[in-house]
């Protein structure tokens, strides 16, 4: 196949250098710190899940015109933060073992997340979640986007005092792991945040470096008589990462446990020039307006209210691989150097309307405008004449409507979208139920229906190698998911979630069996397939605590089953996670203690490949992997309001001979190593 390239004149993409935030947004962090107080009075008992006790013993100082907040003392309770659904949790200090899950680089709990051996590289899957979570195509390169924060990830603050968090740990080789945030309100009503997440680590193997930079500042503003609020968040974040294909000698040089390669970087690797880029650069706001508010007599508890809103986003994102060399892992070329440049520009607007009633529910119906340009710098003819476009474009319009609903122990939600005019855009179904039965026990379900076109890297994409070229609109068609999910949360016998998914037009990444090079040379020639048939997913987690004194085991539990006519979707049968560790109030409770030992296995699965050019996860059906334990011992401690973290990873590795532990075919999990950290809350 030969191809012809034109190039095209585009509009320049611009971000903020996050390079240029981290070397001088640190130090002006820093400066603002200011006198810092660690008054923290109670150490916390280890079942306590939110920690009470008093911040500072000086009273409240926000609204001088309020005598009485005056001479109220700041508790942990004053320093709330508000999630993207508007939900709110204080602060929590404590520590306690989901705390041990959550400290990663990702900062959230990643027992379904198999993770190479070098912080910022891609996640593998061990369990998925096939409902869509939004209306519309995202740009791709998904394996590589783990640790970029979406709109539904930033968080907003409202504290007594100026606060802080910072996060430390150490990552592999030369390099660290930071994340850094300062919150203040001006006001009670008005509040800022400035973060910066910046890491940057070697790796063990070579050209496995990665390194990231995620700054954002948010705002909200709510006015006294509480009838407008706004909210806003600018964020700027760039991933990299090098990508070596993997190892080329696996068995000689890392299964057989030959000690002359135990320094990773003897092994022979794939490519040692290849790079992926990740960079994105987003403005955020929504604001609503009530106006009519009526509320009971005697309190401020709002009656009925009638309001309208209005919520913008625009992102630009762009992802590039590059190669100085071509290499015949990826077939042909047809330029010396690879240089690929998949970009995104896209922009929302949705208009809504509110009513609430005390006894009716709240009810928001909405319109919404996405604009999308998604594009390449050329147009590409094929040696038959067909040909591949440099860009999607185009305009998406959508109705909705929420509704939600509290009757005592119940809890009613339901949301709803449907679009109007468009080619990528489907309609979007959630509708939950749950009832308190008491204290104790919580029951819910929920159901799932979407439907909407595949990533945007699934429908066209261009590049420098002659086989990773196509254009799929009007050929692919809309994914249809169908869910439903049962919630048993327990305090005496756990909780159980059961969830049952099918899907219809299932897309993904496979070999592309008419486009292999010579034979004998093992290569990546993948391209973007649609299953014909329906897919069932089922999965069944189970989560308990079982204590004794001091000691806990931790248990989490999940099986998996498809049903599918084709192997199009490969998860392991059996995941778990086991920790047996201990806890204490130690040195006259000064310091309070956990220390333990978490036991991970998954069984053995043909574990989807990695295709570094694409930033994909690739089925495979040859090569099963899997089935071996991963061992963690773990000593953590908090002082007042750090908590300190010591961890040696994976240290039965070195327990057998033969080396056989891996996140994707050809690239190995991590060997034995000991990390450190902490998460430090100042109180100003």
């Amino acid at each position: 196949m030969e191809f012809k390239s034109w190039n095209l004149r585009t509009t320049p993409f611009a971000c903020i250098p996050t390079g240029y935030l981290c070397h001088y947004f640190l130090p002006i962090f820093f400066l603002f710190l200011g006198p810092t107080t660690f008054a923290q009075e109670d150490s916390i008992p280890a079942r306590q899940s939110v920690d009470t006790s008093l911040v500072q013993k000086k009273k409240r100082r926000l609204d001088t015109r309020d005598p009485a907040s005056k001479s109220q003392p700041i508790t942990i309770k004053d320093y709330k933060i508000i999630s993207y659904k508007t939900d709110t949790i204080y602060l929590d200090t404590t520590l306690t073992i989901q705390k041990e899950y959550k400290y990663n680089y990702l900062r959230r709990d990643d027992f379904e997340l198999m993770p190479f051996a070098n912080v910022g590289q891609p996640y593998n899957k061990l369990g998925v979640d096939l409902r869509s979570v939004q209306l519309y195509p995202a740009l791709g390169a998904a394996a590589l986007n783990y640790n970029y924060l979406e709109v539904r990830d930033i968080d907003y603050y409202n504290v007594a005092t100026p606060m802080t968090d910072l996060f430390f740990k150490t990552t592999f080789e030369e390099g660290q792991l930071l994340d850094a945030m300062l919150t203040f309100n001006t006001s009670q009503r008005l509040n800022f945040s400035l973060a910066y997440k910046g890491f940057r680590s070697l790796g063990k193997y070579l050209s496995d470096q990665a390194e990231s930079g995620n700054f954002r500042t948010t705002t909200n503003y709510v006015t006294k008589n509480g009838r407008y609020r706004i909210r806003a968040h600018i964020a700027a974040q760039d991933i990299e990462t090098q990508a070596n294909g993997g190892l080329t000698n696996k068995e000689e040089q890392f299964e057989s446990g030959d000690p002359s390669f135990n320094d990773r970087k003897k092994i022979d690797i794939r490519f040692n020039d290849a790079d992926n880029k990740i960079l994105g650069k987003r403005y955020y706001f929504d604001h609503f307006y009530k106006v009519f508010k009526k509320e009971k007599d005697s309190s401020r508890v709002e009656r009925t209210s009638l309001g309208f809103g209005h919520v913008f986003n625009y992102e630009t994102k762009y992802y590039t691989f590059g190669q100085t060399q071509q290499s015949d892992y990826f077939g042909d070329r047809l330029v010396p150097a690879i240089d690929d440049k998949a970009q995104l520009k896209a922009m929302y607007n949705e208009v809504d309307a509110e009513f609430y009633n005390e006894t009716l529910g709240r009810l928001r119906g909405n319109i919404s405008v996405y604009n999308y340009n998604y594009f390449f710098n050329s147009i590409l003819i094929t040696e038959d004449g067909s040909r591949i476009p440099s860009r999607l474009k185009g305009e998406e319009i959508a109705v909705g409507a929420n509704y939600e609903k509290r009757i005592r122990g119940f809890a009613l939600e339901g949301e709803f979208k449907y679009n109007l005019s468009g080619e990528l855009g489907g309609n979007l179904f959630n509708a939950s139920a749950g009832y308190q039965l008491n204290d104790r026990h919580r029951v819910s379900a929920s159901a799932h229906a979407s439907a909407r076109m595949p990533n945007f890297n699934y429908l066209l994409y261009q590049s420098d190698y002659v086989n990773y070229n196509w254009s799929n609109l009007g050929v692919f068609e809309k994914e249809q998911v169908y869910g439903l999910q049962f919630n048993l949360d327990s305090d005496i016998w756990g909780d159980l979630t059961v969830d049952y998914t099918t899907v219809d037009n299932y897309s993904y990444f496979g070999a592309d069996p008419e486009n292999r090079v010579a034979e004998g040379v093992e290569n990546s020639i993948v391209r973007p397939y649609q299953e014909g048939d329906v897919l069932t997913h089922t999965k069944v987690t189970y989560k308990k605590e079982f204590r004794l004194g001091g000691f806990a085991l931790n248990n989490t539990v999940m099986y998996q089953n498809v049903s599918q006519a084709n192997d199009v979707l490969n998860l392991p049968q059996l995941v778990t996670r086991n920790t047996l560790y201990f806890s204490s109030d130690v040195f006259k409770k000064a310091m309070y203690l956990q220390t333990g030992v978490t036991f991970k296995y998954f069984t053995a699965y043909t574990m989807d490949a990695y295709n570094p050019l694409l930033g994909e996860f690739y089925i495979q059906n040859e090569e099963k992997l899997g089935g071996y334990p991963m061992l963690d011992f773990f000593i953590n401690a908090k002082i007042q309001q750090t908590r300190i973290y010591l961890k040696a990873e994976h240290f039965n590795s070195g327990f057998n001979q033969t080396k056989e532990y891996y996140s994707a075919p050809n690239y190995p999990y991590r060997d034995f190593v000991i990390r450190f950290g902490l998460v430090w809350n100042f109180f100003s």
